[in-house]
């Protein structure tokens, strides 16, 4: 799966995230958005898909969370590597609407593991793993009651 096999199964034409114009995208519409890295497009060593996401509102999702950095973990996690890391002069955008696109996500993100093995690199969570072993408690000395001197 990569950015010319999306345009074939309904995405709208990938078009540069740098820009990107307000009235380009539709207003106040669900839908799935792709993140692609340019420079890779066409290549057959990798896929050029760094993100799939979904969101309610295509707009608010693109220019105040990628672009403007408001939004959860993984909004501010993209906002940092498009600015921060120089990505925003290579990471092109496409999207396809859809009335359930959580469903639609989950069925993308699958195909994707599939045939790549593993997630979108944006996709990825950084999580540490879990530890099975809770540490081990330490007794902490209780203060000693003083007996009163008796005289």
């Amino acid at each position: 799966m990569d950015s010319l096999t999306l345009k074939e199964n309904g995405f709208a034409d990938f078009v540069p995230l740098k820009g990107l114009q307000f009235s380009s995208l539709p207003l106040n519409k669900a839908g799935i958005l792709v993140l692609a890295d340019s420079t890779l497009t066409g290549k057959a060593a990798a896929s050029d898909i760094l993100y799939i996401g979904k969101t309610k509102k295509l707009n608010k999702k693109v220019f105040g969370g990628y672009l403007a950095g408001f939004g959860g973990k993984t909004t501010r996690r993209i906002h940092t590597k498009l600015l921060g890391d120089g990505f925003i002069e290579k990471v092109t955008i496409s999207w396809m609407l859809d009335q359930n696109p959580k469903t639609k996500q989950q069925e993308l993100l699958n195909s994707f593991q599939k045939e790549h093995n593993e997630c979108p690199p944006w996709n990825a969570s950084k999580k540490a793993p879990v530890n099975l072993k809770p540490a081990p408690k330490v007794a902490k000395p209780r203060p000693s009651k003083k007996q009163p001197v008796k005289r």
